[in-house]
C-alpha cells in the first residue's frame, strides 16, 4: 500500500461497493442541481512545487475549458479500474470517506480525490455535493500494485 496525503484510516472496499460509489457519482453527476465544488488553491499546495497542484494540472490538461465542465466529463468516466482506495478525512471526521482514484494522461498520472454527498431526495430537491480535493498530477508514480481491482497483467 503507498503512503499519499498522510491519511492514516485508509482501506481498500471490494468492487461491489466502489462500483455502487461510481453509480452514485454518476447519478449526482446527472443532476442539474448538484453542485461541484474543486479546490483550486489548497494550503498543502504551498510546499508542493506547482506541477503537483490542481490549478496547474488543469491549467496543462484542459488549458482552454470551463472547470466544472471538465470535472463532470472526467468524474463521469472514472472506472473501478481506476480505484485506488478510501479514505477518511482526519479534517472533517463527520463527513462521508473520500475515494482515490488515478488516471493516466498521456504519460502522465494524475491524482483523483473525491466525496460525493447524496441528499436525500425526499427532504430535499437536488442539492447532492461532489467534492474535488484533488486533481492534480501525482507525485508518486502509480504501480499496478496500487489498482486492487485491474486485472492482472494490465499496467496502464
Amino acid at each position: 500500500m503507498n503512503k499519499r496525503d498522510g491519511y492514516e484510516n485508509k482501506r481498500i472496499e471490494n468492487k461491489v461497493d466502489v462500483i455502487a460509489y461510481l453509480d452514485n457519482l454518476q447519478y449526482a453527476l446527472r443532476d442539474d442541481q448538484t453542485r461541484i465544488t474543486f479546490q483550486q488553491e489548497r494550503r498543502v499546495d504551498e510546499s508542493r512545487s506547482l506541477k503537483h497542484t490542481n490549478r496547474y494540472t488543469m491549467l496543462t490538461l484542459f488549458p482552454d475549458e470551463d472547470e466544472v465542465g471538465v470535472l463532470k466529463r472526467e468524474l463521469h468516466n472514472l472506472k473501478v479500474e481506476e480505484y485506488v482506495e478510501t479514505v477518511k478525512d482526519k479534517r472533517f471526521k463527520n463527513r462521508s470517506e473520500m475515494r482515490v482514484f488515478a488516471r493516466q494522461y498521456a504519460d502522465e498520472n494524475v491524482y483523483i480525490k473525491i466525496r460525493v454527498e447524496l441528499l436525500d431526495v425526499v427532504f430535499a430537491s437536488g442539492g447532492h455535493t461532489v467534492f474535488v480535493m484533488s486533481f492534480h498530477f501525482a507525485e508518486e508514480k502509480f504501480t499496478k500494485d496500487d489498482f486492487p481491482h485491474r486485472k492482472p497483467g494490465c499496467v496502464k
